[in-house]
């Protein structure tokens, strides 16, 4: 079962820096809607502080974060160690989105490489931490973050993204609205 903290210690937000690759997971509240489970990289996350983390989040094809914290505030990140120390820790909190020039904007990207293609980032309120065994997590090896994205991003132009979130990020796969339909 492992073991429970309420805060993030200097030693798991050690470990979370470490982490090339971490996951975030959330779910709406209907017991027929779907969980969304979304790997990331970039060195995208951090640690605020002993209970508050955030992401920045990247224009991609759906915008489940943002849907299923704007409903609920549920949300579960987990990192694993892929390296030869087995480990995983999970953070369990509330979320919420900031917007690009919205409010509390500055005071979280700072913390952050702003790319044109940021969306928002995803602010968590943590008020419990779980570690355990990993031992049945294989052993990988880091080789680098990809480029396609980027190239993406920038073959759609601003006007492009803009589009495309409009199109794609609006709502989520069960038809709850994003923050980006208040904007």
């Amino acid at each position: 079962m492992g073991k429970f903290y309420n805060s993030i210690s200097e030693h798991h937000a050690s470990f979370i820096q470490e982490q090339h690759i971490f996951f975030v997971a959330t779910a709406p509240l209907d017991k027929d809607g779907h969980i969304n489970l979304s790997p990331k990289g970039l060195n995208c996350f951090k640690v605020l502080s002993q209970t508050k983390v955030a992401y920045m989040d990247l224009i991609s094809s759906g915008n489940e974060t943002s849907a299923h914290t704007l409903e609920n505030g549920r949300i579960t990140f987990m990192f694993c160690s892929f390296n030869d120390k087995p480990n995983i820790l999970r953070l369990y909190g509330k979320g919420y989105t900031v917007l690009p020039g919205g409010e509390n904007w500055d005071e979280y990207a700072q913390h952050f490489q702003i790319f044109p293609s940021t969306r928002q980032i995803i602010v968590a309120d943590i008020h419990l931490v779980q570690t355990s065994c990993g031992f049945g997590v294989p052993m990988y090896t880091y080789e680098g973050e990809r480029d396609i994205h980027f190239e993406w991003a920038e073959k759609k132009g601003e006007q492009g993204l803009k589009d495309y979130v409009t199109e794609k990020n609006l709502v989520s796969l069960d038809g709850l609205p994003t923050v980006l339909s208040f904007k």
